[in-house]
């Protein structure tokens, strides 16, 4: 038998153990959010006034893409990283789409390289060059025609290089190669999903995709609001969720906790986040409501520090969680608030985050009613903030592909290659590595728009022996692709392009450039027969793109017809 004081020290003991095991301790507790000041923000930004559910946001160390809103036809703006403050209102812009622009997604392995899908039924990808847009960008590196109707949705495969899926309103969700030869790919590498019979099952039109860690599953949410979890090379539908309280409308993958996370709402419409079993989609794990909020909930998950963001489409709120394999799953960290809704939000891969102020996500938020883009920065308060933080940042997935397009398509899965954050620390690729002059590239690209460099990053001197390495190995390559003697230039003609504005004539449609003597060094002579030889270049990709025309006219009669019949 116990004392009276010894019952109560043991009551005392077991009730602060019970209390202790319940508390979740998290280093990631004091998160907090901190907005761009405007100098810092992109303002004046035309924010398209489309009402797709789709981010219309991209973003990488390089630079930010944003859907614009434009008369006849569509466009997007892609401004350098640092190009922040008011932005011109001429500044030339992506347009070679002649529907609205619904989807912007930049290639995780180039920097330079987005793709971009749109009302006219096509999916183009361009090149941005390294210096950004200086004119109006018209003519893109590859047009993909596949689709009948509107494409909604596309999205790169995490490991794999070179492959694009994309979903339409056609009910066709196709996996294309891009580095196929030709400025116009018309057949697609695996068609995932497609009509069958004339028949248009809910399953074929899907409302958000997310592939897994090595991009061997593909899990979607569909028309009929339910999660189906597919083999991306095949279109087998491998598990469907059969839950009558829950009805998907976005999807994510939690890598590391084998889960996948879905949002929604109840059949009372609140809105709801959901945790299922990868292996079981029959009953979810947790199922919580949220609020009674009526814009659609956007997931975004790291999977380096576990951590779950909630942003609503027309909310001012990004809440804040942090995921665990083990019950309670989702525990409440903290929720940033502003009186400024959001239209969409694009995020900045790990590997562009300012790791010197301990920087664990950031957010780019598209506020439409003040034509504002405003990155939003999470930050974890360290008392030595200018020390790197390992347990902050582990390694993270780089740019570098796994594997080729091929090597995917013939059954092999690979994880992505990790990179760490810290400065002057290189991993090794367990995987062959790409060839050198690409990884020169994705270098000089990655550091020439590097603003504030960290300790222990490139020096000055190096950037320019890279630089000069960079010039060299692009003359060689020149040299290589047009050897012809510097003799066999008769036809050589006067550079217009260099030409002063003041040497022109006053008469404004009839400009004649002053006559000017050749260049005399032979450095000046080849850029000028290199710069003839890309203009011509130009000139038949031009004419290559008659058949592109050809086409959009073919499918826009097509949907006059089908219009017509159904009016009848």
């Amino acid at each position: 038998m116990f004392s009276g004081r010894e019952a109560s020290d043991s009551y005392r003991t077991e009730s602060e153990m019970s209390w202790r095991s319940s508390f979740h301790c998290s280093k990631f507790r004091h998160v907090f959010g901190k907005p761009a000041t405007k100098e810092h923000s992109y303002d004046g930004v035309p924010i398209t006034r489309s009402v797709h559910d789709n981010h219309y946001c991209s973003a990488n160390p390089c630079f930010i893409a944003v859907v614009t809103e434009c008369a006849g036809g569509g466009s997007f703006l892609v401004l350098p990283v640092h190009h922040t403050g008011r932005v011109d209102p001429q500044h030339p812009r992506v347009c070679g789409h002649s529907g609205r622009v619904l989807d912007v997604k930049w290639n995780p392995f180039d920097d330079h390289c987005i793709a971009s899908c749109s009302e006219d039924c096509t999916v183009k990808i361009w090149d941005i060059p390294a210096c950004g847009v200086q004119q109006n960008l018209t003519k893109a590196r590859k047009t993909l025609i596949g689709h009948s109707r509107r494409v909604g949705l596309i999205e790169w495969h995490p490991t794999a290089e070179n492959l694009l899926l994309s979903s339409a309103y056609d009910y066709k969700v196709l996996l294309w190669d891009v580095s196929q030869v030709g400025a116009v790919i018309r057949s697609p590498v695996r068609i995932v999903l497609r009509p069958i019979h004339h028949r248009y099952p809910s399953e074929t039109l899907l409302l958000s995709v997310c592939f897994n860690c090595d991009g061997s599953r593909l899990a979607v949410t569909c028309k009929d609001r339910r999660i189906r979890v597919l083999d991306p090379r095949t279109g087998k539908i491998l598990q469907v969720s059969c839950s009558k309280s829950h009805r998907a409308s976005k999807v994510l993958y939690l890598g590391g906790l084998k889960m996948l996370l879905s949002t929604g709402c109840s059949p009372w419409n609140h809105r709801q986040v959901v945790l299922w079993d990868l292996d079981d989609l029959s009953e979810p794990l947790l199922e919580e409501d949220l609020d009674g909020s009526a814009g659609v909930l956007f997931p975004f998950y790291d999977p380096d520090t576990h951590m779950l963001y909630l942003a609503g489409k027309g909310d001012g709120n990004i809440r804040c969680y942090e995921l665990s394999a083990e019950k309670p799953y989702l525990s409440f960290l903290m929720e940033y608030r502003s009186l400024l809704p959001q239209k969409g939000l694009g995020v900045m891969p790990k590997r562009g985050l300012d790791v010197s102020t301990c920087e664990v996500f950031r957010f780019y938020r598209l506020i439409a009613v003040k034509d504002l883009v405003e990155p939003l920065s999470m930050i974890v308060p360290r008392k030595e903030s200018g020390i790197f933080q390992e347990d902050l940042y582990p390694l993270t997935a780089g740019n570098q592909a796994a594997m080729t397009a091929q090597e995917w398509l013939s059954g092999i899965n690979r994880g992505p290659v990790l990179m760490s954050l810290e400065p002057g620390t290189h991993v090794t690729n367990p995987y062959p590595e790409i060839p050198a002059r690409k990884r020169l590239v994705r270098q000089l690209s990655s550091l020439r728009f590097q603003t504030d460099p960290p300790v222990g990053a490139v020096t000055r001197a190096n950037l320019v022996l890279m630089e000069e390495a960079f010039l060299k190995e692009q003359l060689a390559y020149q040299d290589a692709k047009y050897p012809r003697d510097l003799s066999d230039l008769s036809g050589w003609q006067p550079d217009e392009t260099q030409i002063p504005l003041w040497t022109y004539c006053s008469t404004p449609h009839c400009c004649e450039p002053v006559e000017r003597p050749p260049p005399p060094t032979e450095g000046e002579l080849l850029q000028a027969f290199y710069r003839q030889q890309d203009e011509i270049r130009g000139l038949r990709e031009e004419i290559n793109q008659k058949d592109v025309k050809i086409a959009q006219l073919h499918l826009e009669i097509r949907n006059t017809r089908n219009n017509m019949r159904a009016t009848f």
